[in-house]
């Protein structure tokens, strides 16, 4: 059986639960898509019976989106939650290829994300930055100490 460190497998578990939450995104706005009739007449009567709570509000910001848009959103979700699949069994399975994608991944993300924390602060963007930088930081020595 091959040993993994507890940084790895912290890895792979973050990649795994991320590709969960984006498949769920993906089905999600797709079926918005769909059912947008059937999703303006819940809104309504949702209104209507005073039930003003997060579904009703969830439901309105999906229904301000122009469908172009959600169909766009899902792809998008579908074609990360792929990716991050494949890095997660690659890091899993040790493949080097595997630590150079993630790398390279996080690294492309690190930027964007510093943008969003000085346009707005908050917790969870602020943790998922400081993971990124934990991933970059822990797969640049695993490179370096292969070497």
């Amino acid at each position: 059986m091959i040993k993994r460190s507890p940084g790895l497998i912290a890895i792979v578990v973050y990649k795994g639960i991320t590709a969960i939450f984006l498949v769920a995104i993906f089905f999600s706005l797709l079926l918005a898509l769909k059912k947008q009739p059937q999703l303006l007449q819940l809104e309504d009567a949702l209104t209507l019976a005073g039930k003003l709570g997060f579904i009703a509000w969830v439901l309105e910001k999906i229904l301000n989106f122009n469908p172009r848009t959600l169909q766009l959103s899902g792809i998008a979700a579908g074609v990360y939650a792929a990716v991050t699949t494949v890095e997660a069994l690659g890091l899993w399975y040790r493949k080097k290829w595997a630590n150079w994608l993630v790398l390279g991944l996080v690294s492309i993300s690190i930027l964007p994300e510093i943008f969003e924390l000085s346009k707005g602060f908050s917790i969870l963007k602020f943790l998922i930055f400081l993971g990124n930088v934990g991933i970059f930081i822990y797969l640049l020595r695993e490179i370096r100490n292969k070497k």
